[in-house]
């Protein structure tokens, strides 16, 4: 199974709109989103261009509008979390946050396989040292961030992960057209 990993959407619904067309061919049907998608605008054009299950946490960018969960029902196929998710998708645990630093919290704990987040816009990948209780498991962590959607300070891009293998692919955007 395939799972597409995005971030800093900031309302570029031409770039998001590429990446949801790249998820139909591939025949991606989950998404998880590190925040900044900025607007409730961009949910909706989210929801509206993709058939599958969307998880959802907001990030720094995000306007209150965004953040008021009175019109969650509107999103059948969307599980917002206000500060950090989780979830375990084909065995494996995984987390999801905006801000790197509650992310490498979060892979400290032992909890999960893989913790994604945003914010920085720059595309990275490593696996953080657990702490010693967590150590004696044998379980590592490994945390990512797929860049951004928006192409702002950092040229466009998105993670997408394999489940079957762990394997995490670093999309460009630009190369898509």
């Amino acid at each position: 199974m395939l799972v597409a990993i995005i971030s800093d959407i900031h309302n570029n619904e031409v770039n998001l709109k590429k990446v949801l067309d790249y998820c139909h061919t591939q025949k991606i049907k989950n998404i998880v989103c590190c925040g900044d998608l900025a607007s409730q605008e961009t949910l909706d054009f989210l929801n509206d261009n993709f058939s599958g299950e969307i998880f959802y946490t907001f990030g720094n960018m995000d306007n209150e509008h965004l953040r008021n969960f009175k019109f969650v029902e509107k999103y059948k196929n969307t599980k917002l979390f206000r500060n950090f998710g989780e979830t375990e998708i084909n065995g494996k645990k995984i987390a999801f946050i905006h801000y790197p630093e509650e992310a490498k919290e979060l892979c400290g704990t032992g909890k999960y396989d893989f913790v994604f987040y945003g914010h920085t816009h720059k595309p990275w990948e490593e696996v953080i040292a657990l702490h010693s209780s967590a150590k004696a498991s044998g379980r590592q962590c490994k945390i990512l961030n797929p860049g951004n959607v928006a192409g702002e300070i950092y040229p466009p891009t998105f993670a997408v992960w394999n489940t079957e293998n762990d394997q995490f692919e670093l999309i460009r955007i630009h190369n898509l057209e």
